[in-house]
């Protein structure tokens, strides 16, 4: 059970902020239309409103991911909690059977519908200008559903608590309004821990379709390296980067604090493993910590890249940091490699590979828990 939140503002003394409801819950489902990286997650984009299923009913958002796969939210409404629960997982089913056909003709539909005076593209065109690069031949491979809601009575958290545990991939976000004079201000919270969820639902649906499923902590890293970044100042100072374009640098921003990732450097092989200490930033950004304990801006200390700043201030070009804390670093000739290990060109990744992470945590002498 979600939290319940309190919201005061400070004056001379505190007083409490009421919280409402929205005077329509239509107006909900425009705000996560229109900030959905912000409300929701933010490797979603929305592809479809209102969306008519085979059955007759009408899925309120659809959004597919940056690894291709889709995502239902479906806002209570007026429905008995109960009733939404069952309708959202029989729309599951529906999704799960749509093919490529059929999930750009959805896009098509709701560029008609809901883009009118933009022009239209190609799902193929829009996905790329929000994710970079191309997108994956197979999609919808596997899917969540979110209940989205101001309250859910307690029986309803037990049955998708319960769906939870078993694989199901359905969640539930919470959305509150507080009112202060003429602001409003919007609250979230989830039921679940969503990467939890999701790591959960992917195992289940990746062993369904007789595939591997990601474990829910680990990730590839490619780390490039060239004038930019050289692998001794990331050992150094505990990070990985990219640049050179969105392309390169929205994938880090899927790393989170805790996630472990494993390093490789293309035609050279795996040079480390290390956890998540801060999230993506740009590199001018980015600070270490000196042996004298004071902490610093990264640009300050001597570097072996020589244009690691060279594109500053440039949004789609400039150098972005993931800081880590490494397990196990090794330097470039002692890089680990064997026939059958993963590599991608996407800068990280959820690594799915089992062979790859039992071979590279033995090889790297860590423990199983690590």
């Amino acid at each position: 059970m979600p939290l319940e939140l309190g919201v005061w503002r400070i004056d001379k003394k505190l007083t409490q902020v009421s919280a409402t409801k929205l005077a329509e819950e239509a107006r909900l489902e425009e705000l996560i239309e229109q900030d959905i990286r912000g409300l929701i997650r933010d490797d979603l984009m929305v592809i479809g409103r209102q969306v008519r299923t085979a059955h007759g009913h009408f899925i309120d958002l659809l959004a597919i991911n940056s690894d291709g796969n889709l995502t239902v939210l479906e806002l209570k409404r007026d429905r008995t909690p109960r009733d939404v629960v069952a309708q959202t997982l029989d729309y599951g089913l529906w999704i799960d059977r749509l093919n490529r056909d059929e999930v750009f003709r959805i896009f098509a539909e709701y560029q008609k519908k809901y883009a009118s005076g933009r022009p239209e593209v190609a799902l193929e065109a829009a996905w790329a200008e929000r994710f970079g690069g191309q997108l994956p031949e197979t999609i919808n491979e596997s899917h969540e559903l979110l209940i989205v809601a101001a309250e859910l009575d307690e029986s309803t958290e037990r049955i998708i608590e319960y769906l939870v545990e078993y694989g199901v991939p359905v969640n539930a976000v919470f959305f509150r309004v507080f009112k202060d004079a003429d602001r409003e201000y919007l609250t979230r919270a989830w039921l679940r821990d969503p990467t939890e969820t999701q790591a959960k639902s992917e195992e289940a649906q990746a062993r369904h379709k007789g595939k591997e499923a990601w474990n829910g902590a680990d990730y590839y890293v490619s780390f490039g390296q060239d004038d930019q970044r050289n692998w001794d100042d990331a050992r150094t100072y505990g990070f990985v980067s990219a640049g050179g374009g969105a392309w390169y640098t929205r994938t880090l921003r899927q790393l989170q604090r805790g996630h472990r990732v494993f390093v490789h450097i293309p035609r050279v092989g795996y040079v480390g493993v290390g956890k998540v200490t801060s999230v993506a930033r740009r590199a001018e950004e980015f600070t270490v910590t000196k042996e004298d304990g004071s902490v610093v801006p990264i640009s300050t200390m001597p570097l072996k890249a020589k244009d690691m700043f060279h594109d500053s201030g440039k949004n789609d070009l400039a150098e972005t940091v993931v800081g880590v804390e490494w397990l196990k670093i090794v330097p470039l000739d002692r890089a680990v490699w064997e026939n059958g290990f993963f590599a991608n060109q996407n800068s990280a990744c959820k690594l799915r590979s089992r062979f790859t992470i039992e071979r590279l945590t033995e090889r790297f002498g860590l423990k199983a828990a690590e």
